[in-house]
């Protein structure tokens, strides 16, 4: 029980670090109002945005590696803003100088984020994979998913039909994680589903502090809609792709993730 229970305290404060810059990014947006007669909110968050990511790297809790691969999360964060904040999905209602599509250019940090828990997390946790698919079959799912986040307002929402492929493709595939020198076992679908169930609780708190604004929250605030949980889900497995893929290329963890 003893052992138990230091490997449970030993998870949370592992899982705490890896957290650090979402939890900082929220600290700062619920701080953000009280510098609204200084400086516009949004140009507050992409400030102390940048700040924070110097600050991590610089105290050497982030590395260069895992810094390169923020970026790119926030690029592609950034890209998505602009598309579905054009297509009317939600809106950043605030004025700010540093925005363009009305979009905030610290919006990309939201993503970002969940970017840096991963990468936080797979280091910290010594984060190991058994039964992964090949690599044209994650990065095509990895492609599909993305790609369906804008052609879904043409064409049919193939979400589902995704997620069809991800349950088989994925059902061998084991995450393995160490606390203290002790393996343990996570079914990859079942993290991929808890983590884009956390993402959307931090979602609820972050359109409560004015991060961004869904159109029946216009009036008054109300809970993200459910569905917005397979939404992220989603978007865990594509984040989690990329990671994995991008450690395989720098060939960091290849003996830790055997292809099936």
């Amino acid at each position: 029980m003893k052992t138990i229970i230091n490997h449970s305290g030993t998870f949370v404060y592992q899982l705490a670090l890896s957290c650090l810059f979402p939890v900082l990014v929220f600290v700062m947006l619920g701080l953000s109002h009280l510098f609204a007669g200084i400086l516009p909110r949004y140009d507050f968050m992409l400030m102390t945005c940048l700040l924070i990511q110097a600050a991590l790297y610089y105290t050497g809790i982030e590395t260069k590696d895992e810094v390169l691969v923020i970026c790119v999360f926030h690029l592609l964060g950034l890209l998505m803003e602009l598309f579905k904040v054009h297509y009317g999905s939600w809106v950043y209602p605030e004025f700010a100088y540093f925005k363009v599509g009305g979009v905030p250019l610290y919006s990309g940090f939201m993503y970002a984020s969940v970017a840096s828990f991963m990468c936080q997390a797979w280091r910290r946790l010594n984060l190991q994979i058994v039964n992964w698919p090949s690599h044209i079959i994650t990065r095509t799912i990895g492609a599909l998913i993305y790609v369906n986040f804008f052609t879904n307002h043409f064409i049919m929402d193939v979400r589902y039909a995704v997620g069809v492929l991800i349950l088989y493709f994925f059902r061998r595939s084991v995450v393995i994680y160490y606390l203290q020198g002790t393996a343990y076992r996570m079914p990859a679908i079942i993290a991929f589903i808890l983590i884009g169930f956390f993402i959307w609780l931090a979602e609820n708190i972050a359109t409560r502090l004015g991060a961004w604004k869904y159109a029946y929250q216009h009036h008054t605030w109300a809970m993200v809609n459910y569905q917005k949980i397979s939404s992220w889900a989603f978007l865990v497995i594509v984040s989690f792709i990329i990671v994995a893929e991008l450690k395989l290329l720098k060939k960091q963890t290849v003996p830790s993730i055997l292809p099936a």
